[in-house]
Protein backbone atom coordinates (compact mmCIF):
# COMPACT_ATOMS: atom_id res chain seq x y z
CA UNK A 1 0.00 0.00 0.00
CA UNK A 2 0.99 3.70 -0.75
CA UNK A 3 1.46 5.78 2.37
CA UNK A 4 2.44 9.80 2.76
CA UNK A 5 3.99 9.74 5.94
CA UNK A 6 3.27 12.06 8.78
CA UNK A 7 6.40 11.94 10.70
CA UNK A 8 10.01 11.02 9.59
CA UNK A 9 10.66 7.45 9.99
CA UNK A 10 14.04 5.71 9.34
CA UNK A 11 15.13 1.86 8.58
CA UNK A 12 17.61 -0.19 6.91
CA UNK A 13 15.89 0.50 3.61
CA UNK A 14 14.81 3.81 3.89
CA UNK A 15 15.00 7.35 5.29
CA UNK A 16 11.84 9.25 4.68
CA UNK A 17 10.48 12.61 5.66
CA UNK A 18 7.03 13.90 6.33
CA UNK A 19 5.15 14.17 3.27
CA UNK A 20 6.83 11.59 1.45
CA UNK A 21 5.48 8.53 0.09
CA UNK A 22 6.26 4.78 0.21
CA UNK A 23 5.43 1.35 -0.73
CA UNK A 24 4.45 -0.98 2.55
CA UNK A 25 2.97 -4.19 3.01
CA UNK A 26 -0.70 -3.83 4.22
CA UNK A 27 0.09 -5.31 7.38
CA UNK A 28 3.01 -2.56 8.22
CA UNK A 29 1.18 0.29 6.61
CA UNK A 30 -1.97 -0.58 9.14
CA UNK A 31 0.58 0.01 11.58
CA UNK A 32 1.90 2.48 10.74
CA UNK A 33 -1.74 4.53 9.65
CA UNK A 34 -2.80 3.47 13.23
CA UNK A 35 -0.01 5.22 14.89
CA UNK A 36 -0.52 8.12 12.85
CA UNK A 37 2.95 8.39 11.46
CA UNK A 38 1.48 7.63 7.89
CA UNK A 39 -1.89 7.88 5.95
CA UNK A 40 -2.86 6.46 2.64
CA UNK A 41 -0.99 8.52 -0.45
CA UNK A 42 -3.90 9.72 -2.42
CA UNK A 43 -2.83 8.17 -6.17
CA UNK A 44 -3.98 10.32 -9.00
CA UNK A 45 -5.02 8.87 -11.91
CA UNK A 46 -2.90 7.95 -14.79
CA UNK A 47 -3.38 10.06 -17.40
CA UNK A 48 -1.67 10.16 -20.50
CA UNK A 49 1.79 11.75 -21.11
CA UNK A 50 1.76 14.60 -23.64
CA UNK A 51 3.92 14.58 -26.26
CA UNK A 52 7.05 16.69 -26.13
CA UNK A 53 9.55 18.08 -28.97
CA UNK A 54 12.03 15.82 -29.16
CA UNK A 55 15.27 18.66 -29.44
CA UNK A 56 16.63 21.53 -28.18
CA UNK A 57 14.11 24.80 -27.94
CA UNK A 58 15.17 27.77 -30.55
CA UNK A 59 16.48 30.15 -28.15
CA UNK A 60 18.85 32.30 -30.45
CA UNK A 61 17.64 35.49 -31.02
CA UNK A 62 17.20 36.83 -34.84
CA UNK A 63 17.30 40.22 -33.87
CA UNK A 64 19.98 41.97 -35.07
CA UNK A 65 21.21 38.76 -36.93
CA UNK A 66 22.07 39.83 -40.49
CA UNK A 67 22.24 35.73 -41.23
CA UNK A 68 18.50 34.71 -39.79
CA UNK A 69 15.71 35.89 -42.10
Amino acid sequence: MLLKMTTGLSGPDFNLAPGDTHEFDDDEAGRLIEAAFAEKADVPDAAPAEKRKKGKANVVSTEGNAGAE
